[in-house]
């Protein structure tokens, strides 16, 4: 009888260690990314207790993370689940390491659509089929100092900097910068072409230009919207309104410490300045929109997403399936903690919420999802993609006044075109 109880028993542990499931998960979040998203794994670990733990592992970001994922699928030793870039989906599809999300997956996390915005649902989606789950979009935007804006007299009542509206009234602000003894009126990453990418193209967006079309890069008159785009950012060098050849820390420290009276940067860049500000060792600042210097507004995204790869060989189970879903849907409806890290939640539920509307500056600058354009749909385009590497070889030197925009465009045209 005894035994009989025993084996009872270890069928009970048996059946309830199989319950159990553990999620291998990937990411390539370091700095304040990387501490929001680990205390919401270790809640997302709490509150499943005893049903799913996410076994996660920071990679190196950029190449040698997406290197490392091709391999790992081509050998079936890939993550249950990873982040990833959208701008790298049509790339990742196109070496066949990720699997669809298929509609039922869709109804499973109580998502469709309906929850995410046009541009940022399209941006999955490959042929018809989407094959990740955002989980943010992350523009870059325009960072301020007011007190520096005020003692210029370039400050709205709203707080906000003067002449966001057109190019014209951005230049005044600037110029007065400038007068005002604001050594660098705007700091840019103008050393490192890749980003800079983000502004440029972004200004190429105001004039609703195209890097690709019908599978050639600049053609028509996109060619001379880029070259416009350029032109205007040289000439703010050369008028000594941007800071020259500095590379992403630096133009941090240029506005952090008051050298500049504004900054083109990323919104994971809102941790840093609120921190900065707890503790006391920041200026009254805020961040907007990018300025509209052509015909619209128009700002470069990109999404962090989650995506399921495609290993090769290996039957994931249905259990695992469920975890890996339950996962993406839990953390999509929590996303609102994500948020703290700049980002704006791709949960259209989660920015809709009070408690967003009341969070600053994202509120402010969330605004610029009805106006974000993506990566060109292209397996050369993406983060740390070959598309960024040709361009980045000729903005650096336009950008600060050593290269004619005409003649950069031109290389620019050949070598993409040359791929």
């Amino acid at each position: 009888m005894k035994h009989l109880m025993g084996m009872a028993l270890g069928a009970t542990l048996a059946t309830a260690a199989q319950a159990q499931e553990t999620v291998v998960w990937w990411d390539f979040l370091s700095g304040g990314d990387g501490v929001r998203m680990k205390s919401l794994i270790e809640d997302f670990n709490a509150a499943h207790e005893g049903e799913i733990t996410i076994d996660a592992t920071t990679l190196e970001w950029g190449v040698p993370f997406y290197t490392k994922v091709q391999t790992s699928v081509a050998v079936g030793e890939a993550p249950d689940i990873m982040t990833y870039h959208a701008s790298r989906i049509p790339l990742a599809v196109s070496q066949g390491v990720l699997q669809p999300i298929t509609d039922a997956d869709w109804e499973q996390m109580g998502l469709s659509q309906d929850d995410f915005a046009e541009a940022t649902w399209n941006a999955v989606t490959v042929d018809g089929e989407q094959y990740a789950v955002p989980l943010d979009t992350h523009p870059i935007v325009l960072y301020y100092n007011r007190d520096l804006l005020e003692e210029a007299g370039r400050l709205n009542e709203d707080g906000t900097p003067m002449g966001l509206d057109s190019r014209e009234g951005f230049e005044e602000t600037l110029a007065a910068l400038k007068d005002a003894g604001v050594e660098y009126p705007l700091a840019s990453v103008t050393a490192d072409g890749n980003f800079m990418y983000r502004t440029i193209y972004s200004l190429m967006g105001q004039q609703d230009g195209e890097l690709l079309t019908d599978g050639e890069f600049l053609a028509g008159d996109n060619a001379e919207k880029l070259q416009n785009a350029l032109s205007v950012l040289q000439e703010w060098t050369n008028n000594e309104w941007q800071s020259t050849y500095t590379d992403y820390p630096a133009t941090v420290a240029l506005f952090t410490s008051g050298e500049a009276g504004m900054m083109i940067n990323g919104v994971w860049e809102v941790p840093t300045m609120k921190d900065l500000a707890d503790e006391g060792r920041l200026f009254d600042w805020g961040a907007v929109e990018l300025p509209i210097i052509f015909d619209h507004a128009s700002t470069y995204a990109d999404s962090h997403a989650f995506a399921i790869p495609a290993n090769n060989g290996v039957d994931e189970g249905t259990a695992k399936r469920d975890a890996v879903l339950e996962v993406i849907s839990w953390i999509s409806e929590n996303s609102l903690f994500w948020a703290t890290a700049g980002h704006i939640p791709a949960n259209s539920g989660v920015t809709a919420s009070e408690e967003y509307s009341q969070m600053e500056p994202n509120a402010t600058y969330s605004s610029l999802t009805e106006n974000m354009i993506f990566d060109p749909q292209s397996e050369f385009s993406g983060v740390a993609g070959p598309m960024f590497d040709v361009m980045s070889t000729y903005f650096v030197p336009t950008l600060n006044g050593e290269m004619d925009p005409a003649e950069a465009v031109e290389e620019i045209q050949y070598e993409l075109n040359d791929m």
